[in-house]
C-alpha cells in the first residue's frame, strides 16, 4: 500500500512536469508545426527511465516507485514504452518488438481517429 502512495505521488509531479516543460518548450523553440513539446518530453522521459531503470535495477526502495513508477509514468509513458522495447530487443525477441512497435503506433493512431470520430457522433 505503502508503494502505491509512492506512485501516487510520482505520477502527479511528474504529471506537472510534463505539462511545464512541454509548454514552454513549445513557446520558446516552434519548429512550423512539429510537436516539439511533447517530442522533448518523451525524448526527456526515455533518457530518464533508462538511467533510473539501470540504477534500481536490483533495488526494491520506495523512491524507484516513486520515480520510474510514479514520476516517469505521469511524465510520459512514452518512456515506459521505450523501456519495454529495449526489454525486448536485449532479450533478441525481435518479432515481438517489431509486432508492439508497429502494433502500438498503427493501433494508437487509429483508436485516437476512432476516439474522436466516434465524439463528433455525439
Amino acid at each position: 500500500m505503502k508503494n502505491l502512495f509512492f506512485i501516487f505521488l510520482g505520477g502527479g509531479v511528474g504529471s506537472i512536469a510534463r505539462y511545464l516543460m512541454s509548454f514552454y518548450t513549445q513557446k520558446l523553440w516552434t519548429v512550423n508545426s512539429f510537436p516539439m513539446g511533447t517530442f522533448v518530453v518523451n525524448i526527456a522521459g526515455c533518457l530518464l527511465i533508462g538511467f533510473l531503470t539501470s540504477y534500481f535495477l536490483k533495488a526494491d526502495h520506495y523512491l524507484k516507485y516513486f520515480l520510474i513508477t510514479g514520476f516517469c509514468g505521469g511524465f510520459t509513458t512514452f518512456s515506459a514504452f521505450s523501456v519495454e522495447n529495449y526489454s525486448l530487443w536485449q532479450n533478441q525477441e525481435y518479432t515481438t518488438l517489431f509486432l508492439y512497435v508497429f502494433l502500438s503506433l498503427i493501433l494508437g493512431f487509429g483508436a485516437v481517429i476512432l476516439g474522436m470520430k466516434t465524439q463528433e457522433l455525439i
